[in-house]
């Protein structure tokens, strides 16, 4: 299916639990350079529904199969990829409740986009958050790639052979994730990695201290997608949302 948001088409996906009338829905986000196939995506998806939730997911801008190119994505974005998104969700007759959940820059996306839609969401679950990259804009470094956050260069060296447009720093340096943080007060999920090579996992921790109502789950040993112990994600996600929905 395609979801129109400001003229660019964003690939998605809405699955239904079997047997519900009305439910609640989560909208499901990836990660940077990610797309909504991914293994982890996948898997949190199906812990979802076995819960009895619907799961919107979408290719963010640039990324998977919707339009854009990644070149030219940033974090202004992809919060107006969430805001459709969650509008599209609220205009489903089924849906009882709204639920985000992101992992990495999508973790970080549902963050802000709680903020912002704080009287619409019940409860958010950002996966090994890069709540970060803000942070690391302002002190001119990304991705490993360092620069002079005064005088940012027009690109950005990125993964592999993709590049960043200049403009996904300068997006990044004016977002305060810790006035997104203070602004929500619902009820929110932390689920990170200890061995996260990505986002260490002190942010994970730090986040769920700083929210108003937060649990935090650290997952031994794993990685920032979760390669050794995924199971124990879904088993986190679905306990803590069955608490939520009953």
């Amino acid at each position: 299916m395609t979801i129109l948001d400001d003229g660019i088409r964003l690939n998605a996906a809405l699955e239904r639990p079997e047997g519900k009338k009305k439910c609640p829905i989560v909208v499901l986000i990836h990660g940077f350079t990610g797309h909504m196939e991914e293994r982890h995506i996948l898997a949190v998806k199906d812990a979802l529904l076995q819960c009895g939730c619907a799961v919107l997911r979408a290719d963010m801008y640039g990324h998977g199969n919707s339009e854009g190119r990644f070149h030219d994505h940033n974090l202004f974005k992809w919060q107006n990829n969430a805001l459709t998104l969650i509008d599209y969700a609220r205009s489903l007759d089924f849906v009882t409740d709204i639920y985000l959940c992101g992992h990495s820059q999508g973790g970080l996306t549902v963050m802000l986009a709680a903020a912002l839609k704080r009287d619409q969401i019940v409860a958010i679950i950002p996966l090994s958050p890069a709540w970060m990259i803000p942070e690391m804009a302002r002190k001119g470094e990304l991705l490993g790639y360092h620069f002079d956050p005064e005088h940012i260069p027009d690109q950005l060296a990125a993964w592999g052979d993709r590049t960043l447009s200049g403009n996904y720093a300068r997006v990044a340096q004016s977002v305060c994730v810790e006035d997104a943080i203070d602004a929500y007060k619902g009820p929110v999920l932390i689920v990170h990695g200890d061995a996260d090579e990505a986002v260490p996992v002190a942010y994970g921790i730090h986040a769920a201290m700083r929210y108003a109502d937060a649990d935090l789950v650290l997952i031994p040993g794993d990685t920032h997608c979760y390669d050794h112990s995924l199971e124990k994600v879904t088993e986190a996600v679905s306990t803590w949302m069955k608490q939520r929905i009953g």
